[in-house]
C-alpha cells in the first residue's frame, strides 16, 4: 500500500520552504523525563540543546583509543562503511560502528542517552544510523548545509519527524575546527529540494552531498530568523537534535582535529518504508531496517 508523502522533496517542485506537520517534543509531561523543563523548552525551542561535560574523561578515553584503532585497522578502512575524503584518502566517516565495535555498541545501549531518546520521542527507539566522524587537522573536509530528515525521508523512507541524532565529542570542539553548525528554529520548517536524486546516490553524497541540500534563498530566511550557533564544547559534550535542524560544518585547517561518535535513534513507530524517491533503499550500512 502506497503511503502519503507528507514531505515531498527532490520531486521536480521549485525549491521552498513549508511548515512541519509534526510536533518536536513528543512527551506528554515535560516534568517527568530525564532533562529538566527548562532543557526541554530549550530543545522545543531551537531544535537542539548541549550537554557539557556528559561523559567523564576516563569514559572518553576509551572511546577515542577505539576511534584510533578502527582508523588503522585495514579491514575496516577496507570496509565499505567506511568514507574517505576525495583528495586526501583520509578517513571522513565509519559508518555502522553500534554494531562492528564492541565499544560502540555498548554506547549507543547507554540508557543515559536511550532515556533521552524515548522520553522525547515518547516510544521506544533503535538505532536508525551510526556513525564516526573524524575531521582530521588540516584535510578535514566540509559538511554542506542539510536536513538530514530530507535525506532520510527521501532516500531511506523514513515517514514522519520522529527522530533525533546524539553527537558525542570525541575532541575538543573549538570554532576554528570545523564545529557543528545549526540554526535555531530551523526545525520547525522542511525545505523542499530541488533536482531528483540520482541512481547511488550515496556513493557520491557521503564524500560530498549536492543533492538534498537547501537553496540559497531558502538557508538565508531561515538564517535571518533564526541566525547560526557554533556548538563547541570540550571533549565529553552531548549535543541532541532534531532530525529536521538544518545543520552542517565547516572545513578544518587547524592541527586540532574535530572527531564526533554519531547515534540516531527513531521511534520504532516510525520505521522507515521504501524510500520515497521510489529507488531501491541505501545499503544497510547507512540506514538500519531490522
Amino acid at each position: 500500500m502506497n503511503r502519503p508523502d507528507l514531505y515531498p522533496s527532490r520531486c521536480g517542485a521549485a525549491p521552498g520552504i513549508t511548515e512541519r506537520l509534526d510536533p518536536v517534543v513528543y512527551a506528554r509531561d515535560w516534568l517527568r523525563g530525564p532533562l529538566n523543563q527548562s532543557q526541554v523548552s530549550a530543545y522545543d525551542r531551537d531544535g537542539f540543546l548541549l550537554l557539557e561535560n556528559f561523559f567523564s574523561a576516563a569514559e572518553i578515553a576509551e572511546f577515542v583509543l577505539e576511534l584510533e584503532r578502527l582508523r588503522h585497522d585495514p579491514q575496516v578502512r577496507a570496509s565499505e562503511a567506511t568514507i574517505t575524503e576525495r583528495s586526501s584518502q583520509a578517513v571522513r566517516s565509519i559508518f555502522r560502528v553500534h554494531e562492528d565495535s564492541p565499544v560502540f555498541t555498548t554506547l549507543a545501549r547507554d540508557e543515559r542517552l536511550i532515556d533521552i531518546a524515548r522520553f522525547l520521542l515518547d516510544d521506544e527507539v533503535y538505532i536508525h544510523q551510526s556513525r564516526l566522524n573524524y575531521k582530521p587537522g588540516f584535510r578535514g573536509k566540509e559538511f554542506y548545509w542539510h536536513s538530514d530528515f530530507e535525506t532520510w525521508h527521501v532516500e531511506d523512507g523514513m515517514p514522519r519527524m520522529r527522530a533525533l541524532s546524539m553527537s558525542i565529542t570525541l575532541t575538543d570542539n573549538h570554532s576554528c575546527n570545523g564545529p557543528l553548525l545549526l540554526i535555531p528554529g530551523s526545525h520547525r520548517h522542511f525545505v523542499i529540494c530541488a533536482g531528483e536524486t540520482p541512481a547511488q546516490h550515496f556513493k557520491s553524497s557521503l564524500k560530498k552531498q549536492e543533492y538534498g541540500v537547501p537553496d540559497d534563498a531558502s538557508l538565508t530566511r531561515l538564517v535571518e530568523q533564526g541566525g547560526i550557533v557554533e556548538a563547541t564544547g570540550k571533549a565529553g559534550s552531548l549535543i541532541i537534535f532534531d532530525c529536521n535542524a538544518m545543520h552542517g560544518s565547516n572545513g578544518n585547517i587547524t592541527p586540532f582535529p574535530r572527531s564526533n561518535a554519531f547515534f540516531v535513534y527513531n521511534a520504532v513507530s516510525n520505521r522507515v518504508g521504501n524510500p520515497f524517491s521510489g529507488q531501491a533503499p541505501r545499503p544497510g550500512y547507512i540506514c538500519t531496517r531490522e
